[in-house]
């Protein structure tokens, strides 16, 4: 049978190191030697001796999703074998968190992680009801973070001279040393009249950089799980 489809490119090589690689633009491709963290839902294919366990639900089990402040269910894998995982054909990145970093992610944009980093839910100081962004997950430690994003993202530098202001649904992270309020870029009458629809953003100041995507977010499918 002969195809395209069936290219060194698209075919999945077996792994050379335990970990997490890019299977593609839209994959994960993780080597299990032990343990690692995914979101419910986003394996989609595995071979090998592995166990997938779902994690606790309480708040030290979930990602608090930065918009809505709803959680991000976890699962644990176990074992040894090769996983994918993918979601909805977001685009994935892989970040190599060094021992010092700290970078803030919002749940939604998180898919899977080594069980070497630490994440720690914190709320985003100024990010009130009225901006959205009530939560987001802190990592720190070392280790592979997988991120996706829908669309291609765009990392935006912060510094002291230059604050950057973000709408909070489309907001992917930030380095984690910003500081963080809310901003109204218009005035209450305007609002009144209609605006803009862009009328409170996050802003964020200090030295460091925060990715936004290019398009604000969208409904949240019901999860099966």
């Amino acid at each position: 049978m002969k195809s395209d489809l069936f290219s060194t490119e698209h075919l999945a090589q077996p792994a050379t190191a335990p970990g997490m690689t890019l299977q593609n633009a839209k994959s994960i491709k993780y080597a299990v030697n032990g343990e690692m963290f995914a979101r419910q839902g986003s394996m989609v294919a595995f071979r090998g001796q592995l166990q997938f366990e779902r994690k606790g639900q309480g708040i030290g089990g979930m990602l608090k999703r930065a918009v809505t402040g709803e959680g991000l269910p976890l699962m644990a894998v176990k074992g040894q074998g090769e996983a994918w995982f993918a979601h909805e054909a977001a685009n994935c990145f892989i970040v190599d968190v060094e021992q010092g970093d700290a970078l803030t992610i919002n749940g939604r944009n998180v898919l899977c992680f080594d069980a070497t980093l630490s994440y720690e839910i914190k709320t985003v100081k100024g990010a009130g009801m009225t901006g959205g962004g009530l939560f987001n997950s802190v990592f720190t430690g070392y280790g592979k973070l997988g991120v996706i994003c829908e669309g291609t993202p765009i990392v935006i530098p912060v510094s002291a001279q230059s604050p950057v202001y973000v709408d909070t649904d489309a907001v992917v992270g930030w380095s984690a040393q910003l500081n963080t309020s809310l901003h109204r870029s218009q005035s209450v009458g305007s609002m009144i009249r209609g605006g803009s629809g862009e009328a409170v953003q996050l802003m964020l100041q200090g030295e460091g950089f925060v990715i936004v995507r290019p398009s604000e977010a969208t409904p949240q499918k019901q999860s099966a799980h």
